[in-house]
């Protein structure tokens, strides 16, 4: 068991089984376009969470590998015209970038701080650069990038062979959750793994870990790769669910809103970070429709509170409640018990 008392790599198969039901039936009582974006803010968080809640490695850029996957099956859609292959190139590009950017930094002993400021700037630079792309100059194949104006009109998601079979609607928020839960279930599967074990190993004392013997650089970068492909696969994913991809995906507000979600979760879990995205994502499209409060000092508000009052996220402090509630239970239970016999006792006696 973790500190935060989840079980690493444990799954919980009939919360898991209740969850994919309810998950299923929803279609039937609601509509599916506000589900269908909060479960891909939901993987979004996902990813995150396994790479700095597991791994230790926090990303003030993650962003970057979300707006990868946006931009890379906008373009290689509008250039391919079906949907197959650029859906495996979305998560395949954010991968290769992570990789890259990964084994530079972690292999060049780069620290924490560097390193969120290092991966903070590649989002930034790929906002700008984005944002600079308007005119026909700027264009790979026959997909314009349209700077601040994005990519807008490409193919989006179809039945794999069949271009002329889209996937919208209901169908298309069963192929989100199914992606939700496959991810959820391999990121359980990596921490059941040795890999998961050395990563929470590197996680808590990097040095014995290396004296140990094992290579740390490739360990992180892989986990980074991982943690891309995942955050890409969302990207992906929102981008067929807006049918337009700008370059707001790279912004500092998408960055800053994945992070909270992952401290207000918890973390060193991933049910909590992927519920607090859930819970923020439905509080910020309520205060969407009204122009009183701005939803980034609502959101600022609720991450000083957490920290301030739930350091470790509610997650681990609902686990860590309930633990002392079933204590004190089973306290006063021995000590009723106590009572009893001691009443006994006495009244055993002459």
């Amino acid at each position: 068991m973790s500190a935060s008392g989840f079980g690493v790599g444990r799954i919980r198969w009939n919360w898991f089984a209740v969850l994919a039901v309810l998950l299923a039936v929803l279609p039937l009582a609601s509509e599916t376009n506000t589900p269908t974006l909060l479960a891909i803010w939901s993987l979004f968080a996902l990813s995150l969470a396994l790479m700095w809640g597991y791994a230790g490695i926090i990303s003030f850029g993650h962003a970057a590998y979300f707006g990868l996957g946006a931009y890379t099956y906008a373009i290689a859609s509008f250039n391919i015209g079906e949907s197959t292959v650029p859906f495996l190139l979305a998560l395949a590009v954010p991968a290769l970038v992570a990789a890259i950017i990964g084994a530079m930094m972690f292999y060049g002993r780069i620290s924490d701080v560097y390193l969120g400021v290092t991966t903070l700037v590649v989002t930034l630079i790929l906002n700008r650069f984005m944002n600079a792309t308007a005119g026909d100059a700027y264009r790979i194949g026959n997909a314009r990038l349209g700077g601040f104006n994005g990519i807008p009109a490409f193919p989006t998601l179809n039945v794999p062979g069949d271009p002329t079979t889209q996937i919208y609607g209901t169908a298309y928020y069963y192929v989100v959750i199914v992606s939700l839960l496959a991810a959820y279930l391999i990121c359980r599967w990596i921490l059941a793994s040795a890999f998961g074990r050395a990563l929470i190993g590197i996680r808590e004392n990097e040095l014995r870990m290396e004296l140990l013997g094992y290579n740390v650089p490739a360990y992180k970068t892989a986990i980074f790769a991982v943690a891309g492909a995942m955050a890409g696969l969302a990207g992906c994913l929102f981008a067929n669910w807006a049918e337009i991809v700008t370059p707001s995906v790279f912004g500092l507000g998408q960055t800053a809103e994945v992070l909270i979600w992952v401290i207000v979760g918890g973390l060193g879990t991933l049910v909590g970070p992927m519920a607090a995205a859930v819970v923020l994502g439905s509080l910020k499209l309520a205060l969407g429709h009204q122009t009183t409060i701005d939803n980034s000092l609502v959101l600022g508000a609720i991450l000083v509170l957490v920290v301030l009052l739930i350091p470790r996220g509610f997650a681990p402090s609902s686990v860590a409640w309930r633990r002392r509630f079933a204590q004190s239970q089973v306290r006063r239970r021995q000590a009723r018990g106590k009572r009893r016999r001691r009443i006994a006792l006495q009244e055993a006696e002459p």
